[in-house]
C-alpha cells in the first residue's frame, strides 16, 4: 500500500473516530472492568492494556485510545480492499501510460482552442447522433485576413526585364 493512500485512509478514520464519541466510552468501560457487553468485530483488542489511575481520570486519553482502537480496526477490515485496489491500479498502469501518450498531444491541442469551460453549455447530442457544444455567447468573428496578391509568374528564358 502506498503512503499517499495510508495517509488518506488514516485521516478520514481519524475524522470518524473523533465525530464518533461512542468509541471512546467503550475504551473506557473496557478499561475501567465494568461489566457491560464486550466489544466485538474489528475494533475488539485482543487484549485490553490496563490503565494507570491517573490515564482513567483523563478524558483524553481515554479519547486518544478510543482513536487508536478505531484506527487500528478500521485499517484491519480495509486491508484486504486496499491491496485489491493496489493490484487494480498496478494492472490499470501502462494501458493508462499508452493511453496518455497517445492522447496526449490530441487533448492538448483541443484545450488549446477552448478558453474556459465555463463558456460552454453542456454536451448535446442531436437525433443523427453527432454531439455539439456551444458557447452560451457567441464569439464576435474576426475580420477575415486579406488574401495575399497572386506571385508574379517566373519568367520565361529568353524575356528581357526592364528596369
Amino acid at each position: 500500500m502506498s503512503a499517499p493512500m495510508k495517509r488518506i485512509i488514516a485521516l478520514g478514520a481519524l475524522s470518524l473516530a473523533l465525530a464518533s464519541p461512542l468509541t471512546a466510552q467503550q475504551a473506557a468501560q473496557e478499561g475501567s472492568g465494568s461489566p457491560t457487553t464486550p466489544a466485538t468485530g474489528p475494533e475488539a483488542p485482543s487484549e485490553a492494556p490496563a490503565q494507570a489511575p491517573a490515564e482513567a481520570e483523563d478524558g483524553s486519553s481515554l479519547m486518544e485510545r478510543g482513536a487508536r482502537l478505531f484506527l487500528e480496526g478500521l485499517l484491519r477490515e480495509m486491508e484486504p480492499a486496499i491491496e485489491e485496489l493496489q493490484g487494480l491500479a498496478d494492472e490499470a498502469e501502462p494501458a493508462l501510460r499508452q493511453f496518455a501518450e497517445r492522447m496526449g498531444p490530441a487533448l492538448a491541442g483541443i484545450l488549446g482552442r477552448i478558453d474556459d469551460l465555463s463558456n460552454y453549455e453542456l454536451p448535446e447530442m442531436l437525433p443523427n447522433g453527432d454531439i455539439i457544444i456551444r458557447r452560451k455567447v457567441p464569439l464576435v468573428p474576426r475580420p477575415a485576413p486579406e488574401p495575399a496578391p497572386a506571385p508574379l509568374p517566373a519568367p520565361l528564358p529568353g524575356d528581357e526585364i526592364e528596369l
